[in-house]
């Protein structure tokens, strides 16, 4: 191939990768957290009111704890501890103790619907 086309593929892959990222880099922190356990959602809270909560798992407890709009592992008795690693979030990826099969997922405060 010639290198405009080169040159082309590479800025529209570019565009791509620049668009499908915004959303996620301009986006406002999460209104709200699901707690998911073995598959399980144990609850869903809101960010703005400070709690602390204890999530038992195959390894012992995870402690997790919102605090000024953020949420984090504070605690945990698994091998690793790579969910405290994550410290407080308050949007982004999600915080997952794959030992304790933890998952913290941070979600809008809005209304869900399913499509289909």
């Amino acid at each position: 191939m010639k290198t405009r086309t080169w040159i082309l593929l590479l800025l529209a892959l570019l565009a791509l990768c620049l668009g499908l990222s915004l959303p996620l880099l301009l986006g406002g922190p999460a209104s709200q957290a699901e707690i998911w356990s073995d598959g399980v959602l144990i609850a869903r809270v809101d960010l703005a009111v400070e709690r602390e909560l204890t999530v038992a798992g195959p390894y012992g407890e995870n402690m997790v704890t919102v605090s000024q709009g953020r949420i984090a592992v504070t605690r945990a008795d698994c091998p690793d501890g790579y969910c405290m690693a994550r410290g407080f979030c308050s949007r982004g990826a999600e915080i997952v103790c794959l030992p304790n099969r933890l998952v913290i997922r941070f979600v809008d405060g809005g209304a869900d619907a399913v499509v289909g």
